[in-house]
């Protein structure tokens, strides 16, 4: 691998052309045209316009990224997150071009990117599911039937889903037959696919996440990291690790995750997913993420390890370069992901021309952005502003930590919601880790804030 398009955009594309650049490996930014002065296209050492600002004519467009690559010159691929990053078929498209996908295989993608494949996957290598349908169901009548096997509340969920589309939660037949239906719509609007299946509802949950990584024979954990505290279904805080887990737990969900790994010989960087049952110390598979996450800055916080370039070595066909027994976690770290959102305001995303930029640094700080003064807020993509990750030796050290680099966030032009987690950082149930994955969304009601 000697020359690395990154396909993407925003703090994820600085953050895996500063790794490539760490290892020696050219870098060639793509972008649209609301892009063009971005920060990744200066730090890059190519840069080449995709098309017109909409990703849906820009960075979801295969054709022109590939023939970026042929352009440029470049002879692998990153995905990043979001965008095309789990579609298999621009996985596929990218070896077929004889480039390198940094990532699994296309048909792990697909496999696993099939909620009720990989859930039946997951069956396969030991590892435990919720309670619910073995696949997708035929109809209402067929998801009623299920219901009552199952035992309300049940959750409808997309087959094809993520990113919280697709998504009911019903508490009887009634809600069931209203909400079947219109989570079909949203799943089929969203992914080309409305079919549903259904699982338990686990009231008191946390949502935990195991980062494994695989060269296509072996596999490892990098141990877990708490993701409970959620709007809508998309995490704003994370953890690592993730605090009120037990030993005997952890070691329970990175088993299983290894050895999810191994029976879908996995190759990259990716994520199981888990729910734990506060009331019966159980975990249940949620989901695989086949790509790198947006809170991985945290796992390399206490482990020490960079995962992406762990990406870019295995993608160039190295070996894991780590035993089990030499992932240490050390410490603890907190991600707040700060995004140009108004909570006064609905979290209504606020795109606009930034002023003054002050980013938090100093010890045990890390911030991960693409902001800088003067620059804009595109109304076309994620609101993701940056990063602030913090380092402590254990978690109240961290958030202590918290607070002071919060407080040095300052961006100038846009609100953010940088002032709602100092806020956060404020509540007794949130410093002493006494949450699951509804917890926020009520904090924010009672708040007045919408959720």
């Amino acid at each position: 691998m000697k020359r690395l398009l990154v396909a993407n955009r925003g703090e994820i594309a600085v953050r895996i052309i500063r790794a490539a650049r760490d290892l020696g490996i050219a870098t060639v930014a793509v972008h649209s045209k609301a892009d063009a002065d971005a920060l990744h296209t200066r730090l890059a050492d190519a840069a080449v316009e995709i098309g017109p600002s909409p990703a849906s004519k820009s960075y979801l467009v295969v054709d022109a990224i590939l023939a970026a690559a042929k352009d440029s010159g470049a002879d692998a691929v990153h995905p990043g997150y979001g965008f095309l990053s789990e579609r298999a078929g621009f996985a596929a498209a990218v070896a077929g071009a004889g480039l390198t996908f940094v990532g699994p295989d296309a048909s792990v993608i697909e496999k696993m990117g099939d909620k009720v494949a990989a859930r039946e996957i997951a069956r396969a290598a030991g590892v435990p599911t919720v309670p619910g349908t073995p696949g997708g169901v035929a109809g209402v009548d067929e998801a009623l039937a299920a219901a009552e096997d199952v035992g309300y509340p049940v959750m409808l969920k997309a087959a094809a889903g993520g990113g919280g589309r697709g998504i009911r939660v019903v508490d009887d037949a009634d809600a069931l037959r209203t909400a079947f239906g219109q989570a079909s719509q949203e799943a089929a609007k969203a992914f080309g696919d409305g079919t549903m299946y259904l699982e338990r509802f686990v009231t008191h949950a946390r949502h935990v996440e195991v980062q494994v990584l695989g060269d296509g024979s072996d596999a490892m954990h990098l141990l877990d990291r708490e993701c409970s505290l959620q709007r809508r279904r998309q995490k704003m805080v994370e953890e690592a690790v993730a605090p009120g887990v037990s030993g005997d737990l952890r070691t329970r969900m990175t088993d299983a995750s290894v050895a999810l790994c191994r029976e879908v010989g996995y190759r990259s960087a990716g994520t199981v997913e888990y729910l734990v049952d506060d009331d019966t110390g159980e975990f249940f598979f949620i989901e695989m993420n086949t790509r790198i996450q947006v809170e991985h800055p945290t796992t390399e916080l206490v482990t020490g390890i960079d995962l992406v370039a762990e990406q870019l070595r295995i993608a160039a066909g190295e070996p894991l370069r780590f035993a089990q027994d030499d992932v240490v976690g050390r410490g603890h770290a907190i991600e707040f992901r700060v995004c140009a959102e108004d909570p006064a305001n609905n979290f209504m995303p606020a795109p606009g021309d930034l002023g003054r930029v002050t980013l938090p640094a100093g010890p045990w700080v890390r911030c991960d952005t693409w902001a800088e003064p003067d620059g804009k807020v595109p109304p076309f993509y994620d609101s993701l502003l940056a990063k602030v990750i913090v380092w402590g030796a254990d978690r109240e050290e961290a958030l202590r930590r918290s607070r002071r680099a919060l407080a040095e966030f300052s961006v100038a032009g846009v609100p953010t919601t940088a002032g709602l987690f100092t806020e956060l950082l404020d509540e007794e149930w949130f410093r002493a880790a006494d949450f699951h994955t509804a917890t926020l969304e009520r904090w924010l009601a009672d708040r007045g804030e919408s959720t």
